[in-house]
């Protein structure tokens, strides 16, 4: 700093360095997220593991108070078995109906890298019905059996809002129970039955070692850092937030935590929020 710096006042100094502080966060606040790089798949023992895309925080979102909810929780839903579909070539065709037309196509392996592997949610002779990665929340379309490998999945998890907590269940049974962050009052976590798309290593701070994508997109947040306000389960940087409603939506773990799933939940896997 030139000499003559040192002879301002007090009181202009000071603003000086409010300045120069309130400079850093906007450019911090406008910095573009950085797209995760796929981490090896997990290897569970039930069917083809994966990855799955994390959901980064929003750039531009606000991070209103929490605020208590009204609504009624809905019950457990935790089957003893699931039934998941991974595709066997390189794209997989999903139809209206059985023999219906085509709405669109999924890649394999999906754009992160992941393979496509999807919960099915219904059979009918030569067509199986699965959920879809897509707005409206719950979408779902049918393709047909002899494009995938059907296989079945003993894990299932719900996490409860109220609660802040996310129990594992295996065989229709909680065999470990997390606390986790959830969404804000302003920035909910969207409720339902969802599944779990791919799982990555972030390369960008705050996410912690690996982040599950999910079938859930926000319902106030329609897009942020370049993504499309996909939900994810993933660890966090943040060790304090973990137990409250802290998030833009995103579900948040312990590392520990998260590492512990990412070797046992194949894709596929359901994720009841209630």
């Amino acid at each position: 700093m030139p000499r003559s710096s040192s002879r301002l006042r007090p009181g202009l100094l000071a603003a000086a360095v409010a300045i120069a502080v309130a400079a850093v966060v906007v450019v911090l606040a406008l910095r573009p997220w950085t797209a995760p790089v796929a981490a090896p798949a997990p290897a569970p023992s039930v069917t083809a593991s994966a990855s799955a895309t994390p959901t980064p925080v929003p750039t531009s979102a606000p991070a209103p108070t929490p605020t208590p909810s009204s609504r009624p929780t809905d019950a457990v839903h935790a089957p003893a078995a699931s039934t998941v579909a991974a595709a066997r070539g390189s794209s997989v065709a999903v139809h209206t109906a059985p023999g219906g037309a085509v709405t669109t196509t999924l890649m394999n392996p999906q754009p992160s890298g992941a393979p496509l592997v999807l919960l099915v949610v219904a059979q009918e002779d030569g067509w199986v019905r699965v959920q879809l990665a897509q707005r409206p929340n719950g979408s779902t379309g049918w393709v047909q059996a002899s494009a995938v490998t059907l296989s079945s999945d003993p894990y299932a998890i719900v996490v409860t809002t109220a609660t802040n907590t996310l129990d594992l269940y295996r065989d229709g049974k909680v065999v470990h129970s997390y606390p986790v962050a959830t969404g804000t009052g302003g920035t909910p976590t969207p409720t339902g039955r969802f599944a779990l798309t791919e799982l990555l290593a972030p390369t960008n701070a705050g996410y912690g070692p690996y982040a599950y994508g999910t079938t859930a997109f926000s319902d106030v947040l329609n897009s942020f850092g370049g993504g499309p306000g996909q939900i994810g389960l993933h660890g966090t940087d943040d060790s304090s937030s973990i137990g409250t409603d802290s998030s833009h939506g995103c579900i948040r773990m312990h590392n520990a935590d998260i590492t512990a799933l990412a070797a046992l939940l194949p894709l596929g896997t359901p994720i009841q929020v209630r």
